[in-house]
């Protein structure tokens, strides 16, 4: 076909950073919405741009042996699993080349040391949070569950979702049901106007323990005494319930006021035979076994001496603070969002730890403190946002001179980038490992030590 007729025949070579495949058309790159690497499909050109061209696939011609069932009912228009269909080795092979290739191409760093991927124990039922959106249908009723690919203004009823456990599935259920029963009115992002915005469910994999945060416009739930009653009788494993409200244009998960309908309003969960406490707004990684695999690799590469100082940014709910205590004589956590401080602060209390010391401030004011200044750290720990590091923090933490410097990512672009001006500071990157915390879906989290030279 031509491309005047906007259909064309496309080999797919490899997957891109955003998780779309790559094929190349008259020189040009041309990201296709499906077709996984080895596969000829046919795709319509949607977008044309000076340096590639942007297609939807309509039909695949020739498939990969890598080409797997997908197990979920909303594969394809869901948002989250974009490769459930690509057999999971071949995923960590990409996932690990996608590091590389961000070292190679963003960084300038050709010869670092890239170990393969880890991959995760349990390719499914792995999160311990997901957040479930309510939304108001064109017919005029609602529908409870999960955007749509590319899309934040619809949601699809969900029917089972295989990230979190079939218990979450229930509970969604259970929910949508009262919801409709109750006739309580479902918040409309459009014009916001209604009530009920969001069900986030919360669950401790190592304890059991399970959390149903229900975020709401300003205002009592209608029938909150038959919520409590009918959520605990139902699901016995719910142990708290919150509520949060929220009368924000912004369409996000979290609340201005919180009030704790059931339980302490939180739940536990273990980390390498730590325990920590998860609140409705603190951070807290998503996969809990695999977050142990990621923090022992984190620790082992660290290779920390028992009187070494430890300045960990962004720490949190203090998981790592509290895991490397053993291994120094002193850390100091910085964060920036104050309830995660407070549980950071409860956290160390829960496991017994003396010589931690938490303080919230943005971190780049930390680094202009006194405190900053007047400490000797030998090993600063960063595990920044998805942005990574600020320019400005990224030279006040090199101002220190630390011996070590460990950093975790969750985006190998942003890590790429420092990780050119850590070295030119005359830092060398020894080792790279990825940590696979989100089969199926497009995310590769990475570990990486930097040594003073």
């Amino acid at each position: 076909m031509t491309l005047e007729s906007k259909l064309v025949q496309l080999d797919i070579s490899d997957l891109a950073f955003d998780g779309k495949s790559v094929g190349h058309l008259d020189g040009k790159v041309v990201f296709c919405d499906r077709g996984l690497p080895g596969e000829t499909v046919l795709a319509e050109i949607t977008r044309s741009k000076p340096r590639y061209n942007q297609a939807t696939v309509r039909e695949i011609i020739r498939k990969t042996d890598a080409r797997i069932p997908p197990v979920c009912s909303h594969f394809g228009h869901c948002g989250g699993c974009l490769w459930q269909d690509l057999s999971y080795q071949e995923q960590l092979r990409y996932k690990r080349k996608q590091v590389v290739d961000c070292l190679e191409r963003l960084g300038g760093l050709s010869s670092v040391q890239v170990a393969d991927a880890v991959g995760a124990p349990e390719q499914f039922h792995y999160r311990n949070k997901m957040e479930f959106s309510f939304h108001v249908t064109p017919e005029g009723g609602f529908s409870l569950g999960l955007h749509r690919r590319g899309r934040f203004d619809d949601v699809f009823d969900l029917e089972r979702c295989y990230l979190q456990s079939e218990l979450s599935n229930e509970i969604v259920a259970w929910m949508r049901d009262f919801v409709t029963k109750e006739r309580i009115p479902v918040y409309d992002v459009r014009h916001h106007t209604g009530f009920i915005r969001f069900l986030v469910i919360r669950e401790g994999k190592h304890t059991g323990q399970v959390m149903v945060n229900i975020v709401t416009n300003y205002g009592d739930i209608p029938g909150q005494d038959k919520l409590v009653t009918g959520l605990t009788g139902t699901f016995p494993a719910v142990t708290t319930i919150v509520h949060n409200q929220n009368g924000q244009k912004s369409n996000v998960a979290t609340g201005e006021i919180e009030t704790v309908l059931y339980g302490p309003g939180y739940i536990e969960e273990e980390i390498c035979t730590w325990r920590f406490r998860i609140r409705t707004n603190s951070f807290f990684q998503t996969n809990s076994i695999q977050t142990g695999n990621l923090y022992r690799t984190a620790l082992d590469m660290l290779g920390a001496k028992s009187g070494d100082r430890l300045l960990d940014l962004y720490c949190g709910t203090g998981t790592i603070s509290i895991l490397a205590s053993l291994r120094v004589s002193e850390v100091v956590g910085v964060e920036l969002v104050g309830e995660s401080v407070a549980v950071a602060r409860e956290n160390a209390e829960l496991n017994d730890t003396e010589n931690i010391l938490f303080f919230q401030a943005d971190v780049q004011d930390f680094l202009k403190s006194p405190t900053a200044a007047e400490k000797r750290f030998e090993i600063v720990v960063v595990d920044p946002p998805r942005a990574g590091l600020h320019p400005r923090v990224l030279r006040r933490i090199l101002r220190l001179v630390p011996e070590k410097l460990l950093y975790i990512s969750c985006n190998p672009a942003t890590f790429a980038r420092d990780a050119r001006e850590v070295t030119a500071a005359g830092y060398a990157l020894s080792k790279v490992i990825p940590v696979d915390m989100f089969p199926h879906t497009k995310h590769i989290e990475l570990v990486a030590m930097f040594h003073r030279m």
